[in-house]
């Protein structure tokens, strides 16, 4: 086994860190952070339709906004009650076993279904369709996890498949990778909310969804959240898409998800099995070949 030794500097105390990492995770490190730090899915419906998003994104009717908006905190309000009540129901979280290859294809068919009618009407189904496809992604994200041997009987564990709504690259781009890592930033940002809903949830369980710490959590996913669902409905409300691109849409919708979601539990469990200080400073120590910077009507 090749292994390479790494003599790195923590960021979380004076001590020096010294360990070793083999190659073969340096590498899943790697793929994970041109996921975690590189496009976010504006890039990538732009690179589909071939129109920049920013621009749909400007002609959405005030009306559709505040569909949006209210579509949003409903969808991630049924994603939370979701993942307490139901992502912990298998005999397998019990266990933290990992399940071998999730099956992310049926997820990715339902959330192209569940798109058609949002491509076909436009943004007016946001309300109904956004939930759908929510719980969808959520699914297939917690099918993720457990491939990555996450207990999902660990309430923290099921809000970590909840916090993957919130790490769309695309919207670490203002980020300087020189001083901050992004991934990790918005980590560290979402940690307190995590772990006072956690405390919340284990000492009064899970009757009040309306609690303040879990209504913080949610409004905290949502702010990001938010910024890629109005992209998505502005790419499904460009007249020519229509039905078929509305799916195709969704597709990569919960495709870009998935990818997230993947490279969110790879860290973790390396984090599991090397400890998050080693990993961490590895991560950060991995340079990517500098991203295009997303043209803005700013730039205009």
């Amino acid at each position: 086994m090749s292994t390479i030794s790494l003599q790195l500097e923590s960021t979380l105390s004076d001590n020096l860190i010294t360990g070793s990492l083999p190659e073969e995770t340096l590498e899943e490190l790697r793929q994970a952070k041109k996921v975690l730090e590189h496009h976010g899915i504006a890039d990538r419906l732009t690179e589909m339709i071939g129109t920049p998003v920013t621009a749909s994104l400007k002609m959405l009717p005030d009306s559709v906004e505040s569909a949006i908006h209210q579509a949003i905190e409903k969808s991630l309000h049924v994603a939370l009650d979701v993942a307490l009540r139901t992502l912990g129901d298998d005999k397998d979280s019990a266990s933290g076993a990992a399940r071998g290859k999730p099956k992310l294809l049926t997820h990715k068919l339902l959330a192209g279904l569940s798109g058609a009618a949002g491509g076909a009407l436009g943004g007016a189904t946001v309300a109904a369709e956004l939930p759908v496809s929510t719980v969808l992604i959520l699914r297939s994200v917690a099918d993720i996890a457990r491939s990555e041997g996450e207990d999902l009987s660990e309430v923290e564990s099921r809000l970590a498949c909840l916090e993957v709504f919130a790490l769309d690259p695309g919207q670490s781009s203002d980020i300087n990778d020189e001083t901050e890592i992004g991934y990790f930033a918005v980590r560290a940002a979402m940690a307190k909310q995590i772990k006072d809903a956690s405390q919340y949830i284990v000492q009064h369980g899970i009757r009040d969804s309306a609690a303040p710490p879990l209504v913080r959590l949610v409004t905290q996913i949502g702010k990001r959240f938010g910024v890629v669902v109005s992209e998505k409905v502005a790419a499904q409300a460009i007249p020519i898409i229509g039905a078929v691109g509305g799916a195709l849409i969704n597709s990569y919708f919960i495709d870009h998800y998935q990818d997230i979601a993947r490279a969110h539990f790879t860290i973790r469990r390396l984090e599991r099995e090397h400890g998050q200080p080693l990993v961490r400073e590895a991560y950060g120590q991995i340079k990517l070949r500098q991203r295009p910077r997303r043209v803005t009507d700013r730039d205009a």
